[in-house]
């Protein structure tokens, strides 16, 4: 029930503009549904469901600006709604960075971010994606704990300008963490798509449970240099920090890694390896996102670091106006060119490494240099002449992603990833690094 139609969304809003009395008004409607399934120990421990929509009412005389939110679509509510949006937007002092709605806007085709097969996904279904993987466990005398979930939703936009948008998407998320009896091996996996036919929780278990049997006697190498190879769910933690970080503003006020004395900025500057490409494209069959932002801009493909070139910065609509320049908004999905090689291949190509399955708790150390901190986990392996030799005690490590992609070795085949410590979705390439810098052994598993 929370995914209202295009013509829904439309009526509704035009009512809420209907009432407005003030200088400007926009109106963000949203809603999704959302599935679950949360397993431990081997077994399920809940199972939950959420159907919600909200909408946002914004009203602004000259540069002072009241929101209210409610989700309650009579008209009484919604007019009550109106009137304490402009009550508040009167009591508001002026925000001195205020911009004016934007009025209506040239958007590409829509592409393919809805799936009626993931929308449609049924309790019975879900049970038997979930008892795939805990199979897996089970035969394997491993213990799993797992999460997945599916989601549909929409989001629309109307102003007292003409602008009007409207988008729906879906989503499959699964992770799986198997962990042998002792708990002294593990493995993990995470993926997500839009469409629920490309999610293999039977494989992917498959996967973990290999490293977490895999994992168990491991032993310590001393701290220091050493050449990685990344798996995506490694690789986009480090990188989603890169791509985060692309702010032209925070670069013209000198708190960046981009800002450069003076109040420049590193912008068409040569930053990373030259086989470094990243880029955004909501029609990418593999990560399709919305063609518009938040804020009513159109998403468009761009280059973001090509040929390790810095190309592009994101510029708030308010901060391009400031500089003379066309705003840019923040991209929906980044992707990352890769190479012809699979995993398989880059490690077989590998003298001496070490094999990470993933990478978390994230931290930041230095913005200025982009230098990163965090921990190895759930399966991290040591490479010798073409082969996995022996697992090896976790590590701290401190790494700047700038500094990691100009000791680029090898890349492979790019594949679609989820981030594990922001849940956002990225085409990232598995990589081979040189001098990845691990700082301490770590006893987390």
């Amino acid at each position: 029930m929370a995914i209202l139609t295009e013509d829904e969304c439309r009526a509704i809003m035009k009512k809420a503009l209907s009432y407005s009395k003030a200088d400007e008004c926009e109106i963000n409607l949203s809603g999704s549904d959302s599935a679950n399934i949360r397993y431990a120990r081997n077994a399920v421990s809940t199972s939950g469901a959420i159907s919600s929509t909200s909408m946002a009412i914004s009203s602004a005389f000259g540069k002072k600006l009241g929101i209210v939110t409610l989700n309650d679509y009579t008209d009484e509510a919604i007019s009550s709604a109106v009137k304490r949006s402009e009550e508040l937007a009167k009591l508001a002092p002026e925000n001195p960075e205020y911009m004016p709605f934007l009025g209506p806007q040239t958007y590409s085709a829509p592409t393919k971010t809805f799936v009626s097969e993931t929308a449609a996904l049924t309790p019975a279904q879900r049970t038997s994606m979930v008892e795939q993987s805990l199979n897996v466990s089970k035969e394997n005398k491993l213990t799993a704990a797992g999460f997945l979930q599916n989601s549909s939703g929409f989001s629309a936009l109307m102003n007292c300008k003409g602008l009007f948008a409207y988008n729906t998407s879906t989503d499959i998320n699964f992770s799986a963490t198997l962990r042998t009896a002792d708990s002294q091996g593990s493995g993990y996996v995470t993926k997500d798509y839009n469409d629920v036919s490309k999610l293999d929780t039977l494989a992917l278990t498959k996967i973990a449970a290999k490293k977490s049997a895999g994992s168990t006697n491991a032993k310590a190498l001393e701290p220091g240099k050493y050449t990685v190879i990344l798996e995506p769910a490694a690789g986009i933690v480090l990188l989603e920090q890169l791509y985060g970080s692309l702010d032209a503003r925070s670069a013209d006020e000198g708190r960046s890694f981009l800002s450069k004395p003076g109040g420049k900025t590193r912008l068409g500057e040569k930053m990373v390896d030259e086989r470094i490409n990243i880029y955004s494209d909501p029609s990418h069959p593999e990560l399709p996102t919305s063609v518009w932002s938040g804020d009513g801009q159109p998403q468009v493909k761009r280059s973001w670091i090509e040929k390790g070139v810095v190309k592009n910065l994101n510029y708030s609509r308010f901060w391009a106006q400031k500089k003379g320049v066309q705003p840019i908004p923040y991209p929906s999905g980044i992707i990352m060119d890769g190479g012809t090689q699979s995993l398989e291949e880059l490690i077989k190509g590998t003298e001496k490494g070490i094999l990470v399955t993933r990478l978390w708790y994230i931290r930041p150390v230095d913005p200025q240099t982009l230098l990163f901190t965090g921990l190895t986990r759930d399966g991290t392996f040591y490479i010798e002449n073409g082969q996995i030799k022996f697992p090896i005690k976790n590590f701290r490590f401190n790494e700047s992603p700038v500094i990691m992609l100009n000791n680029l070795d090898a890349l492979g085949k790019t594949e679609r990833t989820v981030s594990g410590e922001s849940g956002q979705s990225a085409l990232i390439p598995p990589m081979r690094i040189r001098d990845f810098t691990f700082s301490s052994l770590s006893d987390a598993i």
